[in-house]
């Protein structure tokens, strides 16, 4: 599940506060998105655009805000942060396979590449596993089990059953999608939108379903 971070004024103090408590549990944020609800900050507030950027150099995955102010340099239309993580040349993420277990299979392309810009990947994304794609869709032939996540710059292509988190449109692509055969996600992301398994209306669970945007609200809907 998206988790949340409310900091509050002034910002230097809580940041201190929160590295100290990540001293404490440094793999607590690990691969976990994050929304920053900004409805503490007041309005004059100078740097939050930084602030935001320091929040991701800690590791700290940010997929929106909440209560952004409209003049903050910075942060988009919609409120959320404008990408500010970008790495060229690092197209996946996957942390080491859990005991005893073979890693799923993932391709890297290249910075530069000519081929198409779709990863495909033809084994399930376990728990605990993350892939992160930055430079086109990611289609899985698997499933997507929960406690796992599928991040893609484009569109999100599930072939089984999404009981994880998938985020597309990663970098700013409003017109990116998610598909899958089943969905019983914990968490899906469009573009910095998302709703969770408590938001998804029950008549899309367990159906072959899309998500997209329609201005700054997420539809779900089944497919035929």
């Amino acid at each position: 599940m998206a988790l949340v971070l409310a900091p509050e004024v002034p910002l230097d103090r809580w940041l201190s506060a929160l590295d100290a408590q990540m001293d404490r549990s440094p793999n607590f944020f690990d691969a976990r998105p994050v929304v920053v609800d900004l409805g503490s900050v007041p309005r004059e507030q100078q740097g939050v655009a930084h602030f935001l950027q320091l929040l991701e150099q800690r590791g700290i995955r940010i997929i929106g805000t909440e209560g952004a102010h409209p003049s903050w340099e910075g942060i988009d239309a919609w409120g959320r942060p404008l990408p500010v993580s970008s790495k060229p040349g690092r197209e996946i993420e996957a942390p080491g396979p859990q005991a005893n277990q073979p890693p799923a299979a993932a391709a890297v392309v290249p910075a530069g590449s000519s081929e198409a810009n779709t990863l495909v990947i033809d084994q399930p994304i376990r728990s605990g596993q993350s892939v992160v794609f930055e430079r086109g869709d990611i289609t899985v032939l698997g499933s997507v089990a929960s406690g796992a996540e599928v991040m893609a710059a484009g569109s999100v292509h599930i072939y089984g059953t999404l009981r994880g988190r998938a985020i597309a449109g990663l970098s700013g692509h409003p017109g990116a999608r998610i598909f899958c055969s089943k969905l019983q996600a914990e968490l899906l992301a469009i573009d910095g939108v998302y709703q969770t398994a408590d938001d998804m209306p029950a008549k899309v669970l367990g159906k072959p379903v899309q998500a997209w945007l329609d201005g700054e609200q997420m539809k779900i809907s089944v497919l035929d």
